[in-house]
Parts: structure tokens; C-alpha cells; sequence
């Protein structure tokens, strides 16, 4: 059984997962400032973490899902996809957008899976705001794939 629940204050932020899906500890110390910090437990196990960040009124972005690596492939990240839509339709947002790199393939199946739709690419994403080239699946990461899902008509 696994529980998701906002961090509380008393516990570190899980600075190892959060890396796992993005690799700049700036970008990611930046999201969390202003985002909410869900985590994933299984009985004591710290096992994933997504955060969730307004966008703007009615709009939300998930900025990270990270699950640790000897839990990926049991569908604990769609769990936390899942969850976030969840808590984003209870704070009233319309939508909510999420980006992966275009070599992120198992993540791109799986947000369109949960229901998002392909919405734009930023090219040159990767290149532009990391320092150090990514590479996932043998392939260059270089764009911003960003999907949406609508949560409630405007």
C-alpha cells in the first residue's frame, strides 16, 4: 500500500529522488521554494516525489516526478500523476502542464497514459539552461516536450 501526502516541515526535501528526474540542483531548489512537495511512502520507505507549482490563476505544472529506482516500472509513478491531477482539480485549477525532454520516452508514455496531450516543443531547451549534456534512452536530450490536461473548461 502506498500513501501520498504533502512533506511536512520536519522532513528534508528528498534532494536524491528529485534529482533523479532533473539533474540541476539549482532548477530544482528553485521549483521547490515555490511548489508543494508531495511524497510517496511505502510502510517507512521513502519511494517518490513529485512537485506540484501554480502556473498561474486556474493553471498548475507538475515540475518533477521522481520514483527510486528499485520501485520504477510498478506504476508508482502514475500513482503520483494521478495524485497530483487529484490535487489539482481540489485547488480549482483548469489545467495542469508538465514537460519532459524528448529523450524521456517511458515518461512521455506514461503522462499521455494518465491523459495529457502533447500541447508544444521548446527546442533547445536542455541546451540552452543546463550546463552539461543529458542523455536518456541513448538519445540527446535537447527539447522541452510540454503536454497538458484539462481538468475543467475555463
Amino acid at each position: 500500500m502506498i500513501q501520498i501526502r504533502p512533506l511536512s516541515r520536519d522532513q528534508s526535501v528528498p534532494m536524491d529522488l528529485l534529482l533523479l528526474a532533473d539533474p540541476s540542483k539549482e532548477k530544482v531548489l528553485a521549483y521547490i521554494q515555490s511548489g508543494s512537495c508531495y511524497v510517496a511512502f511505502h510502510e517507512q520507505e521513502l519511494i517518490g516525489v513529485y512537485v506540484l507549482s501554480s502556473r498561474s490563476q486556474h493553471t498548475v505544472e507538475i515540475m518533477n516526478v521522481a520514483v527510486k529506482e528499485s520501485w520504477q516500472g510498478k506504476g508508482i509513478g502514475k500513482q503520483l500523476v494521478r495524485h497530483a491531477i487529484t490535487e489539482a482539480k481540489t485547488a480549482g485549477a483548469h489545467t495542469i502542464e508538465i514537460g519532459t525532454g524528448n529523450s524521456s520516452i517511458h515518461q512521455l508514455a506514461l503522462y499521455q497514459k494518465c491523459g495529457f496531450r502533447l500541447t508544444s516543443i521548446d527546442h533547445d531547451f536542455f541546451l540552452k539552461h543546463y550546463d552539461e549534456p543529458i542523455y536518456e534512452n541513448g538519445i540527446q536530450c535537447m527539447d522541452m516536450v510540454r503536454l497538458s490536461y484539462v481538468l475543467q473548461a475555463d
